[in-house]
């Protein structure tokens, strides 16, 4: 059995974020093969091509996408769009050489939002990540509108539907991965 190693990224900065708590729900309930590590975009700066040096924060994002073989992304939308600590986050990986720690990566999205639940954001996220030459999962696809009793008033999921599809999506993306050549052996 592989070890796969995947980076989890929450566009939604608020202490309260509903597409935080989709993360910390599958992080809590990953299957034993995926080891999930959420990163912390509050403090990572817009991306400034006149930095020589990275600052602090976006330096440890960039090695945890160094160690990813894998990302899941939950994805508010703002706006029709996808957020822009979610893009920032992407924008500074996406600038290592010859795109090196996005190239050829499998990718989960979900997110929670009103009305459609993100969908609209999920397929712009879509859209960035055929420039990255990220390879994203199909199915299952996990929408949930954040202002409905599907999150309890700190974030948490408590929907079991919900919780049901990222439980299908974390084994779908482990596979996917398998099939790509991504995961490590277990010693």
């Amino acid at each position: 059995m592989s070890q796969l190693k995947v980076l989890g990224l929450c566009g939604s900065l608020r202490k309260h974020s509903t597409n935080m708590g989709l993360l910390k729900y599958a992080q809590a309930h990953a299957p034993t093969q995926i080891d999930l590590t959420i990163a912390d975009l509050s403090e990572v700066p817009f991306y400034n091509a006149d930095l020589s040096t990275p600052p602090a924060a976006a330096a440890t994002l960039l090695q945890q996408f160094e160690a990813a073989d894998a990302l899941l992304l939950a994805c508010p939308e703002y706006n029709y769009s996808l957020a822009p600590a979610l893009k920032n986050a992407l924008d500074w990986a996406s600038r290592a050489p010859e795109n090196r720690l996005l190239n050829n990566k499998p990718v989960a999205i979900m997110g929670a939002a009103g009305g459609m639940g993100s969908s609209r954001a999920q397929y712009h996220l879509r859209q960035v990540c055929v420039f990255l030459n990220l390879h994203p999962l199909n199915k299952p696809e996990v929408f949930s509108n954040a202002f409905s009793n599907s999150f309890d008033a700190t974030g948490q999921l408590v929907d079991e539907k919900v919780q049901q599809l990222i439980l299908q999506q974390l084994a779908a993306l482990y596979d996917w991965s398998v099939q790509l050549g991504f995961g490590r052996s277990q010693a």
